[in-house]
């Protein structure tokens, strides 16, 4: 079988979507099943693509489009250059990575696609107006054309239903998870460290509103200021940078936290390792998520993990985890569940959770392929 993954999306640098296109590749390879994955970038994907994700099985290939890295270019090659060369390159089925406009009668082979989230819906604030309209565009669009959507919990799926509700009628559905693989990756500290911390709190979250890092920072901030926190522990944000970026870097100036914290991106598999590894706690405030991988990875290597208390966070971490209520005084509820988790003993590193295994991930794929 030949799987055709089209992953060609605006970052310069590696984000979540980008992680699913190369979890699923490597994923599928790993298959006897699957004898080749493509994988469709952007040209200013490459070289993170060769350097931040481990793709050294032989049966994935990488091809780079060669087209200006704007919305209206991006969106003119779906609709006409990518039938082209899906056509041209005969896969036996396209797994849409994430959701973007295409014609469904241009293209000869089955498409599926992964919902990630219904975030145009749930959270315009992400986007924008009138830029929300175009993604509830393109994603009603996707959800139209597609044979089969994957997503990626069940609060997805739920939330699918909810926005879309005959889809389930028309459409082949299932909720498949994203798989964590990072036990075996060999931890690197990372280079874009100034310099080493003796302790750290960790977030790892795009710039976005609905991942409250406004909230973490405050509470961090409370922390500080009560004494609660050694000045020495810093806050170490992971994320790319977003709507939300500017906003950010003029609280931690408001707050005097400039030498507190930490912004990072960009960072390879080795690299996150390292930071999950050593980190004292892991930290996630979201409103709203469609999974949050960062929560499965974290959890997988052990950490302590704090998270806001909404069904999708319940969903993936179930009993592993701290949460806090986001309701009533979210600053002082997340403030005290962090110095409550930092005082609570590490303990052993619990069993991976089949849920989030490579393999159940590859055979859960390759079910729902049988269209």
């Amino acid at each position: 079988m030949h799987v055709l993954i089209p992953a060609l999306h605006r970052p310069s640098k590696p984000t979540g979507v980008c992680r699913h296109a190369a979890n699923l590749a490597q994923c599928l390879a790993n298959t006897d099943e699957v004898t080749q994955v493509t994988l469709v970038i952007g040209e200013w994907q490459t070289s993170y693509f060769a350097q931040s994700f481990n793709l050294i099985s032989p049966k994935i290939k990488l091809i780079s489009v060669s087209i200006k890295n704007s919305s209206l270019s991006r969106n003119q090659w779906f609709l006409f250059g990518w039938p082209k060369l899906a056509n041209s390159l005969e896969p036996d089925v396209i797994h849409m990575s994430f959701p973007f406009p295409f014609i469904r009668q241009w293209l000869r082979s089955p498409v599926v696609s992964t919902i990630h989230d219904l975030y145009p819906y749930e959270c315009p604030k992400n986007f924008g107006y009138p830029q929300v309209w175009f993604n509830r565009g393109f994603l009603k669009q996707c959800v139209d054309s597609s044979d089969g959507l994957a997503c990626v919990s069940q609060i997805t799926l739920n939330s699918l239903k909810h926005y879309f509700p005959v889809v389930e009628e028309r459409k082949k559905t299932a909720v498949i998870y994203n798989y964590a693989d990072l036990i075996s990756v060999e931890s690197t500290f990372p280079t874009k460290i100034n310099a080493e911390f003796s302790a750290f709190i960790l977030c790892v979250a795009q710039h976005r509103k609905n991942k409250n890092l406004d909230l973490l920072i405050h509470a961090y901030a409370q922390l500080l200021k009560d004494g609660n926190l050694s000045a020495s522990t810093k806050l170490v944000l992971v994320g790319s940078s977003g709507p939300e970026t500017e906003n950010l870097l003029i609280l931690i100036e408001n707050l005097v936290l400039q030498d507190q914290v930490e912004f990072l991106s960009a960072l390879t598999d080795q690299e996150l390792c390292w930071l999950y590894k050593h980190c004292k706690l892991f930290v996630i405030a979201s409103s709203t998520e469609g999974f949050c991988l960062p929560l499965v990875e974290a959890l997988s290597l052990g950490c302590r993990v704090v998270c806001s208390d909404i069904p999708i966070l319940r969903e993936v971490g179930t009993l592993a985890c701290n949460y806090f209520d986001l309701e009533k005084e979210p600053v002082e509820n997340l403030a005290n569940s962090i110095l409550s988790s930092l005082k609570q003993a590490l303990g052993d590193r619990p069993p991976p959770d089949i849920r989030f295994s490579k393999r159940t991930i590859a055979k859960q794929l390759l079910e729902f392929y049988n269209l």
